[in-house]
């Protein structure tokens, strides 16, 4: 009989939110199976209390949400290799149910191909799902599952042979569009990304401006995202539609101030590796329902 697919889950935190680490943390220790191996790593910010036998990595700066995560998979062994999959968990989330990690290991199992598996966010109080953690454009109904071409970065399971095979999150993006970075590589090289409605995370309801990066970050990232990852005659119009599209949703003028901001340093920054995918690539993700220009 093949073994249990062993799972390990890397929480990376600022320190700030010990009472929703510790109950993630109790969440995790809950669920059905084999035990997860769990490591936490404080970005740049002490570590709050932890119970026995969970690992800690404490970095002296804050590497971003990229860096961190990436401390964490190799806490695992090189690319993780010491575990099957690794979960990916916000460190205000919750994951309400208990067999979570029995349904992704028995999603994995199930399919070869499959790479990355991304949980439905719900708000711990209404139960509500917003429309913008539906990794897909059809999204108006979060309780239906499908496959898609990105994830949602703290709610997910990632295989660790898809990380060994195309590498960590880039760092060098620090905030925003990372996962979609490693999703479009990962479909690139065959695998396959779901999203499951019946794998929960709870987590309380927040607006992504909360950052003060946000909108700079989210205009240079998805530029650079197209100089590393399309075919030459896609990279400028994959941040153009995007330029449309924040023009259209008419943002404050100091966000539309931060936003130009970051989509000129987009162009005019290096960008790390450009590996540009497949055409066979780009007709996968518009067959999946989300070519990729928008």
């Amino acid at each position: 009989m093949t073994p249990p697919m062993k799972l390990g889950a890397v929480i990376i935190t600022m320190g700030n939110r010990p009472d929703e680490l510790r109950a993630l943390l109790d969440s995790v220790t809950a669920q059905h199976g084999d035990r997860i191996e769990v490591v936490v790593v404080g970005n740049g910010a002490p570590v709050p209390d932890v119970p026995a036998g969970v690992r800690t990595v404490e970095l002296p700066e804050n590497l971003g949400i990229p860096g961190g995560r990436n401390v964490g998979i190799e806490a695992f062994g090189t690319r993780g290799a010491d575990v099957d999959a690794l979960l990916f968990l916000d460190d205000d989330g919750l994951l309400p149910n208990r067999d979570t990690a029995e349904l992704c290991r028995q999603a994995f199992a199930a399919d070869p191909k499959l790479g990355i598996v991304t949980f439905r966010i719900a708000d711990p109080d209404t139960g509500a799902t917003q429309r913008r953690h539906v990794p897909r454009l059809r999204a108006a109904d979060p309780m239906r599952s499908s496959r898609v071409t990105t994830f949602l970065g703290g709610a997910n399971a990632v295989r660790t042979k898809v990380i060994a095979e195309v590498g960590p999150l880039p760092e060098d993006f620090f905030y925003a569009h990372e996962e979609t970075d490693l999703a479009w590589r990962a479909l690139d090289a065959g695998w396959m990304i779901d999203y499951r409605a019946d794998l929960v995370l709870n987590h309380p309801t927040t607006a992504p401006s909360r950052h003060a990066v946000y909108h700079r970050m989210v205009a240079r990232n998805r530029v650079w995202l197209a100089r590393r990852n399309l075919p030459a005659p896609l990279v400028p119009l994959y941040p153009g539609v995007w330029l449309l599209l924040t023009l259209v949703r008419r943002p404050s003028a100091p966000a539309l101030k931060a936003w130009f901001g970051g989509f000129g340093e987009g162009w005019t920054t290096p960008c790390g590796p450009r590996r540009p995918m497949k055409w066979r690539t780009v007709w996968r993700l518009t067959r999946l329902g989300r070519p990729p220009v928008i």
